[in-house]
């Protein structure tokens, strides 16, 4: 798998949807500490949900460009991690 530390662009946005995600769960926890409606507080879970999970599809993209740019690799040991990983985010 691809180390993200070599691929700075792929790091830096994945850190700003963290982040972003960072964020909207602050906003979760004050709106439930504020006995917010029920329905901003579910607004605000599916955002940081969202932002979570485009987090993790980057990082599985990035690894994915690394195995397809590595033809010397062993592609059954490779498309069972890139599976594995997929499924973890399902």
């Amino acid at each position: 798998m691809t180390d993200l530390a070599h691929d700075a662009a792929a790091q830096r946005k994945i850190s700003n949807r963290l982040r972003r995600a960072q964020g909207q769960l602050a906003a979760v926890i004050a709106a439930v500490e504020a006995d917010a409606p029920c329905r901003d507080v579910v607004q605000q879970l599916a955002a940081v949900s969202k932002a979570l999970d485009r987090a993790g599809f980057l990082v599985i993209s990035t690894a994915l460009k690394d195995c397809l740019g590595d033809p010397d690799a062993d592609q059954d040991t490779q498309t069972d991690e890139l599976e594995k990983l997929f499924l973890s985010l399902a």
